[in-house]
């Protein structure tokens, strides 16, 4: 799994960010380029923002814990066309470029801040992850949905 805390592989990710125009079309799936972008944006929202989003009950948060957590922080990729949480389900048009911005700042402050601040830090879904799950989780998640869009 790529180290999404080294400058270099963050750099690496923004390179294949900037590969893409508003006219990138999916290999897969039925996500718009700027609806991926805004997708990928909430894994960094929840990270960073968690206050933005309604807390999970009890019952939920013990399936996610249980059934899901392995699957999204583990180090096997996601299958094409997978179940996607509502969490991160995007509706409507999105601005290409503002989302674009939006996804390289949190790549470059997640980077930035390095391994140390997410170690134990809390998920929203997940409860508290290691550093590598976080790592693992940004990692996986951009690099699906980067191949998804040819990049």
């Amino acid at each position: 799994m790529q180290n999404i805390f080294d400058a270099s592989t963050a750099q690496y990710y923004i390179a294949r960010i900037n590969k893409l125009t508003p006219e990138s079309s999916p290999n897969w799936g039925q996500m718009t380029v700027d609806q991926m972008l805004a997708h990928l944006n909430v894994a960094y929202e929840l990270a960073f923002e968690p206050q933005k989003f309604k807390k999970m009950g009890g019952i939920a948060k013990f399936i996610m814990k249980n059934f899901v957590k392995a699957k999204v922080v583990g180090e096997k990729s996601y299958p094409h066309n997978g179940p996607t949480s509502p969490l991160f389900k995007i509706a409507g048009e999105k601005d290409f470029e503002a989302e674009k911005k939006r996804l390289i700042g949190y790549i470059q402050k997640t980077q930035q801040l390095g391994r140390e601040a997410f170690d134990g830090k809390e998920n929203h879904s997940f409860g508290e992850l290691t550093a590598q799950e976080w790592n693992n989780m940004f990692a996986k998640h951009l690099n699906h949905h980067l191949q998804q869009f040819g990049v």
